[in-house]
């Protein structure tokens, strides 16, 4: 019947002819091995080369009499070596050939590979470190982890990839997706220079600080005890507020802490923010201690920093505060406690001793520490009474000076300066990073933003904001479990599609005819996204195809074992400060009471 379609081989009469075929086929390949094998058993034994005729009479020989009619002389044993030897280097050939092909058949079509990648390849990235670090110039070897940050592994087998020091990062993963063992422990302990980690968390600073040590000072910031290190730093959070807009970005800081959208400040917020601003601009030029802008919050009446605003000269700051304290009673004191609500975790002595000068103990100096080799660790809890303010103000402080640097030296910094921004969302939301993103980047600055989701960072920085910062990131990595169904959709259109081909056969009395349609499919729908394996990642690099990495967690690298030993021995340090905090009294063992350690 014309133009009936089917699938391919239902007709028994085929299926017998394709047998045959196939029996055949695998007859002659059988005897090749057996007649290539025996040959050159022989031969490799040193009985002749005297292959015996490539014909049915020699089957028939080989079966009546055995290997040794064919190769007189030669040992059965040596012959059987031969085929033995023939039949592995035939097997082992199918078995590449046949990997060869299915890792063509799992990596989706449209994606990246390694010619599309190549500047991202050990090769690529190595000549562009060259170009960006002068340091590197005229030496032979460098090892691979001067000349760039270790993204991960192209799937299915390699190589690995690495972005280059001006790039700029945004990872978006679920919560246990791999954010902490495969980028921020490993982008800790591979970093050549300077060391900035932000979390809410004390498990990348377990793993990391004992390694840390050997490259220079460990500083640890943790005024609520995540990792319970005992106070054994300060740093000077009015000495940022000497200049107009460094006492207007900490006052930012504060708000941003307590306001849910930065890109979104009412009324109260931003009048919060200008007496802020005020205050602790007062309290820098007049030498006035950090407590001083606590009690004049608490005393709208008190005149102190108006007339210390004078006395420098900043006439114009002075007169608006003094609107400010003068205006309508209902007024000023909404201002004034929305101020004092943006600055509350101040009120914590714990907190405040941090940020407080103490002659015996050493001062943490932004612009001294982004020239080393030394390690910043910023640990907050989120939620009400956190430091985040704090934190962001201390973070963004580092980074500003990393640009200083950076210009002194000619435009970028060398080594760069690393900075992990674990959980930016909720201990540091520096309201202007999104603007800041592209210009760390030029500077030597690498920047690794860490989301659960882009909706998360939508809801700190506003729609516009967060689109700037995806817009201003060079290299994006979406993990596992992303679950926002309009993000994930857009994310697939990025992707894109591809052709595929699907073939038709049809049958009629005159023979059988295949044509074929072409159809666009997604290169990755948007269910496969959200199901991306844990340990996996999509990376988005700019001016580059997508592609899928295998991210290199610490524990399974070269070393991992040192370092999971002084990972334990710091947790089990950390479990004993706490206990010791919550009893008082309780030894700590011999674990240092240092918060800042010269290796």
């Amino acid at each position: 019947m014309d133009g009936v379609s089917g699938p391919r081989g239902t007709d028994p009469g085929d299926q017998v002819q394709w047998a045959v075929a196939a029996l055949a086929a695998f007859g002659i390949l059988a005897f090749t091995m057996v007649w290539a094998g025996g040959t050159f058993g022989a031969g490799l034994a040193g009985y002749g080369w005297d292959a015996p005729p490539f014909a049915l009479s020699t089957v028939s020989t080989l079966l009546s009499a055995g290997p040794a009619a064919l190769w007189p002389g030669a040992p059965a044993a040596v012959t059987y070596a031969g085929m033995f030897g023939v039949l592995t280097m035939v097997s082992v050939s199918v078995v590449l050939v046949i990997n060869l092909f299915m890792d063509r058949g799992r990596a989706p079509k449209g994606l990246a590979g390694k010619r599309e990648l190549a500047a991202m390849c050990p090769q690529g990235i190595e000549a562009r470190a060259r170009e960006l670090r002068p340091t590197l110039k005229g030496r032979e070897r460098l090892h691979p982890d001067e000349t760039g940050n270790l993204l991960g592994d192209l799937d299915p087998k390699g190589p690995e990839l690495r972005s280059s020091y001006e790039d700029v990062e945004l990872d978006l993963m679920a919560p246990r997706a791999g954010k902490s063992t495969g980028i921020a422990v490993p982008r800790v302990l591979r970093a050549q220079g300077a060391v900035l980690l932000t979390s809410n968390k004390s498990d990348v600073y377990a793993v990391t600080r004992a390694q840390r040590e050997k490259a220079g000072t460990v500083w640890t910031f943790d005024p609520q005890g995540i990792a319970h290190a005992p106070r054994a730093m300060w740093w000077n959070i009015l000495g940022e507020c000497h200049t107009i807009e460094g006492a207007r970005r900490m006052a930012g800081h504060f708000v941003a802490s307590v306001n849910d959208d930065t890109a979104k400040k009412d009324f109260w917020i931003s009048a919060a923010q200008n007496t802020l601003t005020a205050l602790f601009l007062a309290a820098a030029r007049g030498r006035a201690p950090l407590t001083e802008v606590l009690a004049w919050l608490a005393d709208p009446a008190d005149r102190t920093p108006i007339d210390l605003l004078r006395e420098v000269g900043l006439v114009a700051m002075a007169e608006q505060l003094q609107g400010t304290v003068r205006g309508a009673v209902e007024t000023r004191d909404g201002i004034y406690e929305t101020a004092r609500q943006t600055a509350a975790c101040l009120l914590d002595p714990e907190i405040l001793a941090w940020v407080t000068p103490d002659p015996h103990l050493p001062e943490f100096r932004p612009h001294e520490h982004v020239l080393g080799t030394d390690t910043l660790y910023l640990l907050s809890k989120d939620g009400g009474g956190s430091a985040a303010g704090v934190i962001a103000g201390l973070a963004d402080a580092t980074m500003r000076a990393g640009v200083v640097a950076a210009e002194r030296m000619g435009g970028r910094l060398d080594p760069p300066l690393t900075a992990v921004l674990d959980e930016a969302a909720n201990v540091c939301r520096i309201s202007d990073l999104p603007d800041l993103y592209s210009h760390f980047g030029s500077r030597g600055i690498n920047v690794v933003t860490l989301l659960q989701s882009y909706r998360q960072g939508a809801r700190v920085w506003g729609e516009v904001g967060m689109d700037a910062l995806w817009s201003a990131a060079t290299v994006k990595l979406l993990g596992a479990g992303l679950d926002d169904a309009d993000f994930v959709q857009k994310i697939s259109t990025l992707v894109g599609q591809h052709d595929v081909r699907t073939p038709s056969i049809s049958r009629s009395k005159d023979g059988t005819s295949r044509s074929y349609s072409y159809r666009q499919e997604s290169v990755l729908p948007p269910d496969r996204i959200r199901a991306l394996p844990k340990g996996t990642a999509l990376l988005l690099a700019t001016g580059v195809k997508p592609a899928l990495i295998r991210l290199r967690p610490w524990y399974k690298e070269p070393g991992a074992a040192e370092i999971s030993a002084a990972a334990k021995a710091e947790t089990a340090a950390i479990t004993e400060r706490a206990a010791a905090r919550l009893l008082p009294g309780l030894s700590l063992g011999k674990e240092s009471d240092r918060g800042a350690v010269r290796a």
